[in-house]
């Protein structure tokens, strides 16, 4: 990358997650769609979920519907078995993504096929832009083998979606053009991540310490890092190994008229989700 016009992502604002509870009450971290942090748009909710109780999670979500964005499961242990009312069904595994379009709209499971052990992982939410919110749903079920991984040094990078260097991440298609990454880093090591400029951008260690930017800026497990402006996210492994989840994505700019797990873009568009679904629209 040219040096003259390469511009490194600084650290613009931190947030702690807040414990939170959501489906038949599995315990989790709301990281974004709090009152720290509202969104990163287009992201409108980052969730944590880390437990070897089974008790934290064995009751899993039953039937939930959606309306209007996207919803992204990050599997990094246990099991979950997926159903909705489409007739689609599948496991995410450890290792495994699920990127899914809920469009004009879907009811859907997501149970853990398991009763004890560690059960560990994200969901992200993506707002779809207002012309695309009642497009058909669809899914992209991603095995741990389909996804790509990039050794760098010390750096292994496993590309879920966007583009690390000439690599083309596993999940495709998607309107906002979104940059997900899970990087790994031994101590001392360093990564160079290419990013639009114009993208939002955040990163959230889920195990050691990371520095991020020039100069240096450190960011402990458990806080959110919301970056400013640039083409390059510089990463650094401080203080032993270190799990980073790196996400951005094209900004919409558009107004959001949310509720539950509906999001629209007008209060009138939220009264038609509702009514719909509770017609069996959906």
């Amino acid at each position: 990358m040219d040096a003259v016009t390469k511009q490194v992502r600084a650290v613009a604002r931190l947030a702690q997650g807040m414990p939170a509870s959501d489906g038949d009450g599995v315990k989790l971290t709301r990281v974004i769609g709090t009152p720290r942090l509202g969104d990163v748009d287009p992201f409108l909710l980052l969730d944590e979920f880390r437990s070897a109780d089974g008790a934290d999670y064995v009751g899993g979500f039953p039937d939930h519907p959606h309306r209007g964005f996207e919803t992204v499961t990050i599997m990094l242990a246990g099991r979950m078995r997926h159903h909705d009312n489409k007739g689609n069904s599948g496991l995410l595994t450890a290792g495994s993504v699920q990127w899914m379009t809920a469009g004009r709209g879907i009811v859907h499971s997501e149970m853990p096929e398991q009763e004890e052990g560690l059960m560990a992982g994200f969901q992200l939410w993506v707002n779809l832009p207002a012309k695309d919110k009642m497009i058909a749903p669809r899914y992209q079920d991603i095995a741990p083998n389909d996804i790509p991984v990039v050794e760098d040094g010390g750096a292994t990078v496993r590309v879920l979606a966007g583009k690390f260097g000439h690599v083309q991440g596993a999940v495709r298609d998607i309107v906002t053009d979104p940059l997900l990454l899970d990087v790994a880093l031994t101590a001392g090591a360093k990564v160079f991540i290419g990013v639009p400029r114009k993208h939002s951008a955040f990163l959230y260690p889920f195990a050691g310490i990371v520095g991020v930017g020039e100069p240096v800026r450190e960011v402990p497990r458990g806080t959110l890092a919301v970056l400013s402006e640039g083409d390059t996210i510089e990463l650094e492994g401080l203080k032993g190994p270190s799990r980073i989840l790196v996400a951005a994505a094209r900004p919409l700019g558009e107004p959001v008229a949310r509720y539950g797990p509906f999001v629209m873009s007008t209060q009138e568009e939220l009264r038609a989700a509702f009514a719909d679904y509770q017609a069996g629209r959906f």
